[in-house]
Parts: C-alpha cells; sequence; structure tokens
C-alpha cells in the first residue's frame, strides 16, 4: 500500500506542476509541491526502516491534503480532475483501515469485496490518468497552435503594414489612371454620341429625300384642286348675276366644288402622314411601344428609301416586291426604332443592287423584295431579300460590330447594322438574322414576338 501511495503522490505532484507550469506561474507552489515529493520519499524510506503504523496514517493524509487542495485551491482549479482519479482508490484504503481499526472481524468479512474495489479503484486511477494525458497532449498540441497562429498573426501584421503603404502607392497611381480613363471614356463617349447623331442624321437625309418626293404628289394634287375650285366658286358667282340662273348647274358646280375639297383634305391629310413620319423618325428614342401596322410601315419606308436613293441618283431602278401577310394585325413595337431599322436595311438592299449594276452584268434587273408573315409560335417575321453583291464571308461574323462597314470611307458610319441589330434584339426582344450568298443575294430576317 506504501508503495502505491508514494506512486499516487509522486505522479500527482508532477501532473499539477506540468499541467500548471508552477515553476513559471507560481513560483510559492513549486516551492511546496517540491517539499512535498521530498516528503513523500522520506515518508517511503521510514515505511521501509521502520515497522510502525503510523506512517499509513500519514499517506492517508498527505492523499487526503493532495486532493483537497487540488479540489478546493482556486489557483488548482484546472487540475480539479486529479481528484476524479485517485479519489476512489483513496477512500477504499481508507474505509479499509478503519474497518481494521475498529474490528478486525468485521474487515475479515469484508476483506475479499475490499480487495476486489481496490484492484477497480486502481484500474479506474489508470485509466483516468492515460484518458488524461491525452487530454494534456491535445491541450498542450492546442496551445501551440495557438501559439503558432498568434506568432503567424504577428508576422501578417507587420506585413500588412508594409502592403499597406505599398498599396496606398498603388492606390495613389490607380487614382492617377483611373482618372485619366475616366476622361478619356468621356471623350469616347462624346464621340460616340456624335458618330450616332451623325448615323441618325444620315438617315434622316435618306428619309428627308424620299419624303420630298412622296409629298410631292399630294401637294400636286392639292395644287391643282384648289385652282380648280376657285375656277369653279368664280363659275357660280357669274351664274348667280345671271337673271336667269341654272339652278342645276349651280348644283352641280357645288357638288364638284365639295368633291375637289374632300380630294384636297384626303391629299392633305396624307402629307400630314408623311411629316408625321419624318418628325417620328427624327425625334429621340422614347421606348413607347404602340400597335403598328408591320405592312403600312414597311410599305412606306421601302418607298421612301427608295425615291430617296432616286432623288440623289435619276438613273438608278429597281424592282420592287411586296408580298405583305394581310392577316398580320397590329403588332406592339415602337414604331419609329422599328421604322429606322427597315430603312437601314432598304437602303443597304439598294445600294447592294446598285454596286451590282455598276459592274455593268448583262440583263440584272436591280429588285428588293419584302415581306411579312406570322409564323409558328406567335412569332412576326419580316424579310428583306436582294440580288445584290452579297456579302463576303470574311466579313459575316463582323457586320454586328460597332463602326465596322464594307462601304468606301465617307459612305457609311458603321453604326447602321449595329443599332439595328440592338434595337431588335435588347429594344424589342426579338432576333436580327442574315442568310447571304456572295456575288448572289443578301436576305436580313427579323423575328418579333407576336
Amino acid at each position: 500500500m506504501e508503495i502505491a501511495s508514494f506512486l499516487i503522490v509522486f505522479f500527482m505532484v508532477r501532473y499539477i506542476r506540468t499541467s500548471l507550469q508552477t515553476a513559471e506561474r507560481f513560483p510559492e507552489w513549486e516551492r511546496i509541491l517540491v517539499i512535498v515529493q521530498y516528503a513523500a520519499s522520506g515518508l517511503l524510506a521510514a515505511d521501509i526502516f521502520l515497522d510502525s503504523s503510523i506512517t499509513k496514517w500519514l499517506w492517508h493524509l498527505m492523499l487526503l491534503g493532495m486532493v483537497g487542495a487540488a479540489y478546493l485551491l482556486k489557483d488548482f482549479r484546472p487540475v480539479r480532475n486529479v481528484w476524479l482519479a485517485v479519489g476512489p482508490y483513496i477512500l477504499i484504503s481508507l474505509f479499509s483501515d478503519v474497518a481494521k481499526l475498529i474490528n478486525d472481524d468485521f474487515y475479515e468479512s469484508i476483506s475479499t469485496v475490499v480487495e476486489i474495489a481496490e484492484v477497480f479503484a486502481l484500474v479506474w486511477l489508470v485509466a483516468t490518468w492515460v484518458s488524461t494525458q491525452r487530454q494534456q497532449k491535445a491541450l498542450e498540441k492546442e496551445r501551440l497552435k495557438r501559439l503558432q497562429e498568434e506568432e503567424q498573426s504577428r508576422i501578417i501584421a507587420s506585413q500588412n503594414v508594409m502592403l499597406e503603404q505599398i498599396v496606398a502607392e498603388r492606390t495613389a497611381e490607380l487614382t492617377r489612371q483611373k482618372e485619366e480613363l475616366e476622361q478619356t471614356l468621356t471623350e469616347l463617349k462624346a464621340t460616340q454620341d456624335q458618330l450616332i447623331q451623325r448615323e441618325k442624321m444620315a438617315s434622316l437625309g435618306e428619309l428627308t429625300a424620299g419624303i420630298a418626293h412622296e409629298i410631292q404628289n399630294p401637294l400636286n394634287f392639292v395644287n391643282n384642286f384648289s385652282e380648280v375650285s376657285v375656277e369653279l366658286i368664280e363659275e357660280l358667282k357669274e351664274e348667280r348675276k345671271k337673271e336667269n340662273r341654272d339652278v342645276e348647274l349651280e348644283e352641280e358646280i357645288l357638288t364638284d366644288i365639295t368633291q375637289n375639297l374632300q380630294k384636297i383634305t384626303h391629299h392633305g391629310k396624307r402629307a400630314d402622314s408623311i411629316v408625321k413620319g419624318m418628325l417620328q423618325h427624327s425625334r429621340t428614342n422614347t421606348h413607347q411601344q404602340e400597335p403598328t401596322d408591320l405592312n403600312l410601315l414597311a410599305d412606306e419606308y421601302l418607298r421612301l428609301a427608295y425615291h430617296g436613293l432616286r432623288a440623289n441618283d435619276k438613273s438608278f431602278n429597281a424592282t420592287l416586291i411586296m408580298d405583305f401577310d394581310e392577316h398580320l394585325g397590329k403588332v406592339t413595337v415602337v414604331p419609329q426604332d422599328l421604322g429606322r431599322v427597315l430603312l437601314n436595311l432598304f437602303t443597304n438592299a439598294f445600294y447592294a443592287t446598285e454596286e451590282k449594276r455598276k459592274t455593268g452584268l448583262a440583263g440584272y434587273q436591280p429588285t428588293v423584295q419584302v415581306s411579312t408573315k406570322r409564323i409558328a409560335g406567335d412569332k412576326i417575321e419580316i424579310r428583306v431579300r436582294d440580288n445584290g453583291c452579297g456579302i463576303p464571308q470574311s466579313v459575316l461574323t463582323k457586320i454586328y460590330q460597332p463602326f465596322f462597314t464594307t462601304k468606301p470611307t465617307g459612305q457609311g458610319t458603321g453604326l447602321g447594322l449595329s443599332l439595328s441589330y440592338d434595337i431588335v434584339t435588347k429594344g424589342h426582344g426579338g432576333e436580327l438574322t442574315v442568310d447571304t450568298e456572295e456575288g448572289e443575294f443578301t436576305e436580313f430576317v427579323i423575328q418579333l414576338p407576336g
């Protein structure tokens, strides 16, 4: 029993000194624990050389003192689990010695149970000790890990200071570059806006030329019928001055004047619609969609584009083929935007046929065909086809890129198809595709939600 008690005291002291690091943190307890180790060694020597029953009670006292200190003292709270390890063995040993002291017969009756309990207590002590050691190793590992993390944090903090200085310098440089880039971007946007406006004005110029020709017809009718109406009124006045007035003649004259005024009103409204179309085309896009007759819109812009080209080149002539779906109905679009798309496609088609005509190809007749129809899936399709020079396959993938053009310098901004593509796809949620064969034809297909 004395050897076991000595070993328990020795390892308890060692465990407490190691766990609490008493040499660094609690020097006063370190001295006391060293004294306890020496006292345990002296008590073991006394047990060996002196045959005295007093030593076993001193062992009990020392063990209870160690456990009590570990359980009660504030500084020893982290090692309270030592009580769980050695407590059962100490209590059983103390109970055994007390039972022997009180009554030997009683002790003899329970000695077997006490011995078994001591064995289990020793097994419990060893198991708890092994578990505690593992926990200590895990805690020590965690402590070392924290120390490493703290060291890494310190290194990172010092590096962060250096990096902050570098970042501050780079930020100042990037700020300067950002300001320069913003200035450059502002200038590029201004240039882009000017080019887009130029493209709009170019299409407006083509539209105006067509309108000038198209509006001349209703104006001629208005002028002619106005002159005839003035002559009829003068004739009516003269008839009324006569003594024998011809009432039937007066009624015929009044009927003619009424018909002339109706024709003047009709052609005046026609001229008014043409002017309104021009204003819609030229105004800033408001993105306001409205139900629109696409057949009428395509017919009007086809004629305006054709007459606009003829206004610049009297020798140009082309066959216009229109195949419109009579059951198309009105489609909700932005009419001035879609009109700009159609005008651009028609102008490009006439340009392609004119370039092919200039090659002097025998028997060639420039032809531009436009068709509309409702297709499966509740979609509207507009096709613009010409029998011009076609688009080379080498540039086909670039035709929607901003500022790309196959026309000679000064004859195109390269924004027409780019703007048209954006209007159809982004503005109306549709598709704009092309099918072409160089030297034979080009066909643009617009598909819009119905």
